[in-house]
């Protein structure tokens, strides 16, 4: 539903913009008049971690791999999946509704407003097209409930390995006998409930700091997995391993690896560097770089409390828990089916 919503959403877009469906042409006049960037350089600053709240998901791919049937035919496909739908999804709804809607609208969130209507809404409304609107409004809301339950699958189970490895407490590792962790679920469900903090008189500026946390978090944890990745491929090199057992291996290592991790550590400090222009703003310093302290704390606190040491590269256990029994049929199924139509069936459809 989503993915097709989109798609038309794509083609009136272009109709509206040409002035087939509206009160007037459009074009890209909303990129001269207000412009195309939002106080420039400090509005692309203030952009990252709503940017990176929006693409935070991705990593699930690897959580959902131990439940899968076959990960090794699985997770190549989604990851790929992934890196066409966020090229044409996500960046094509950006293209559309910044050609739309001129970034100043009123009817966009604020700092100062208490609600806010989705650039899709407004985009449509002012089109004439009244019934579009509340049609992706609908959309949106199912949406919400499928992130959102996402959210809850990924949260929980990663709580749940956390309990059975000694990082979190015991009794969230508890499964019903269908093997669902209702424990780490319940507690899931309790921390998200911060989220009605926006119901709030200051809904625009609680609503931007949970973004902010949220896309900081992000950074945070993709420049962890990158230095995991960076260590996981040092550790098959020193215990001769080779990359070719590997069911998947990422796209322009090392070179990429090492660019995003740079990234993700730029963005990290970089997202936040408004909050020091004249004059200095404490709140917003805070919310930045919050959770830089409490990664660091966290991580130490562990360390020291567990007496953990730093695992030689020789010493690392790489295989342990790998199902040897579907590797074999990698490369049959992923030889299958190959065509173009359905190779555009999987990036759409899934």
């Amino acid at each position: 539903i989503k993915v097709i919503a989109i798609l038309i959403f794509f083609i009136v877009g272009i109709f509206i913009s040409a002035g087939v469906i509206g009160p007037q042409k459009i074009g890209f006049k909303y990129w001269h008049d207000p412009g195309a960037f939002a106080d420039s350089i400090n509005g692309v600053a203030n952009t990252f971690v709503i940017a990176g709240t929006l693409y935070a998901g991705t990593e699930m791919v690897g959580i959902t791999a131990g439940e899968a049937d076959n990960p090794a035919k699985a997770v190549p496909r989604a990851i790929k999946q992934v890196f066409w739908r966020i090229l044409i999804f996500y960046v094509g709804t950006m293209f559309f509704i910044g050609i739309l809607i001129p970034y100043n609208d009123g009817r966009l969130l604020s700092k100062s407003s208490k609600t806010a209507q989705s650039p899709f809404t407004i985009a449509l409304s002012d089109a004439g097209l009244s019934a579009g609107a509340s049609l992706i409004n609908a959309v949106i809301v199912v949406a919400v409930i499928s992130a959102g339950n996402s959210s809850m699958y990924v949260s929980s189970r990663t709580i749940l390995f956390m309990a059975r490895n000694g990082k979190a407490p015991k009794f969230m590792g508890r499964v019903n006998k269908a093997g669902v962790p209702w424990v780490a679920l319940l507690f899931s469900n309790l921390i998200a409930c911060i989220a009605f903090l926006s119901v709030s008189k200051a809904a625009g500026a609680v609503y931007n700091a949970l973004i902010t946390l949220s896309g900081v978090a992000t950074f945070i944890v993709w420049g962890t997995i990158e230095l995991v990745h960076i260590r996981f491929r040092n550790g098959l090199k020193a215990q001769g391993q080779s990359v070719d057992d590997l069911a998947f291996k990422a796209m322009w290592y090392p070179y990429g690896t090492y660019a995003a991790l740079a990234a993700n550590i730029f963005l990290i400090f970089f997202q936040g560097y408004t909050a020091f222009l004249s004059p200095f703003s404490v709140s917003s310093f805070v919310i930045n770089y919050i959770l830089l302290p409490v990664f660091v704390i966290l991580l130490l606190g562990y360390k020291f409390w567990k007496k953990t040491k730093w695992v030689k590269l020789e010493e690392m256990d790489i295989w342990t828990g790998r199902r040897d029994d579907i590797v074999p049929a990698y490369g049959d199924a992923m030889s299958k089916k190959s065509g173009m139509l359905h190779r555009a069936k999987r990036v759409v459809v899934g």
